[in-house]
């Protein structure tokens, strides 16, 4: 289909956002930055190491926090059911849940884990720059229990039935020590089947090939087998690393490629969506989870899946231009970067 198409098709639909109630479902994170000043830095009198002064802190939910803001940022209902921790960590996650207007009550807390954190300090002064310096983070390196994994299944069905679609975001590289577990994702093959109304869709960074009958996203090193050492996939690799994977989940596959653009492998053919050029600085952390949100959001308002990838490669090409934050766009901005496209 010709790319104009594609574009009206998106344009047709971006005003019945606001009609559209989605499920957040997976691994949720507080991105927690503290900003230190290195002025006034100081040594500690017990131990000689520096102590860093902290000025100021920002915090996003991040990962399936990201795809809920922008979301949320675009007018839809959001259900989020994820874990937090009974810790101040779990506190501030839910807090700026909350605060973007996504519905929190289906999350699950317990005492038994940590609120998965990553504490990112930000070096700089009045007269330089703030930048980062080695991240710290707060992760559950033990199985989660099963009595949290019923939890969540009971928790994602409650959230099913008021919503179009599910968005799973398998964010960790660790079997079954986060909320995506290998039990859980064989419960949302069971659940898509026992739901064939509604959109399922995963995107998955080491476990993509565990998925069955549910719309499954990764990016070129992400694909089974993928040489993850190299700095680009040639296109015959991506190919039959996709077709690999279709054949495999027996349902649509997505496989992006940076600023190359995204394949999508359904039923007996390939399409390619090519990137929005996007020029000057960029900051492509959260540019996944931005996608995913086009891309529910495209599917739960009734576009094809190569036209539902294409909304979200619009919204990841407006948030990576905004640097030091969660990026999220409006469906103004959406617009005015799909008829310049």
């Amino acid at each position: 289909m010709d790319i104009n198409c594609r574009i009206e098709n998106i344009l047709q639909v971006l005003d019945q956002i606001p009609d559209r109630a989605i499920t957040v479902f997976g691994d949720f994170c507080l991105d927690k930055y503290l900003y230190i000043n290195s002025a006034r830095n100081e040594r500690s009198l017990e131990t000689g190491h520096i102590a860093y002064q902290v000025e100021r802190k920002s915090l996003f939910p991040g990962v399936g926090g990201t795809v809920a803001n922008n979301l949320r940022s675009l007018g839809a209902r959001v259900f989020c059911v994820g874990l937090a921790g009974d810790d101040g960590e779990g506190y501030e996650l839910l807090n700026g849940l909350e605060k973007i207007g996504a519905e929190t009550g289906l999350m699950v807390r317990s005492q038994d884990i940590m609120t998965a954190t990553y504490i990112k300090p930000m070096l700089g002064s009045d007269n330089e720059p703030y930048s980062e310096i080695d991240r710290i983070d707060i992760r559950n390196f033990k199985k989660t229990p099963r009595e949290l994994e019923y939890r969540l299944l009971d928790s994602l069905e409650k959230a099913l039935a008021v919503t179009e679609g599910v968005v799973v975001t398998d964010q960790f590289l660790e079997p079954d020590y986060s909320v995506v577990t290998g039990r859980i994702r064989k419960e949302l093959a069971m659940l898509s089947r026992r739901y064939p109304d509604k959109i399922f869709y995963a995107d998955s960074r080491g476990f993509v090939r565990d998925y069955r009958n549910i719309i499954v996203k990764c990016n070129q090193f992400e694909l089974p087998g993928a040489d993850k050492g190299c700095e680009k996939h040639d296109k015959e690799t991506i190919l039959n690393g996709g077709a690999a994977l279709l054949a495999v989940n027996d349902c649509a596959v997505v496989v992006t490629s940076g600023a190359d653009g995204a394949y999508i492998f359904e039923g007996d053919t390939v399409d390619f969506i090519p990137a929005f050029n996007v020029e000057g600085p960029i900051d492509i952390v959260g540019a996944g989870d931005a996608t995913n949100a086009g891309v529910i959001l495209g599917k739960t308002l009734g576009l094809s899946l190569p036209d539902s990838v294409l909304l979200g490669s619009c919204i990841s090409s407006i948030t990576i231009r905004q640097l030091g934050v969660t990026g999220t766009a409006t469906i103004g901005q959406i617009k005015q970067q799909l008829e310049k496209h």
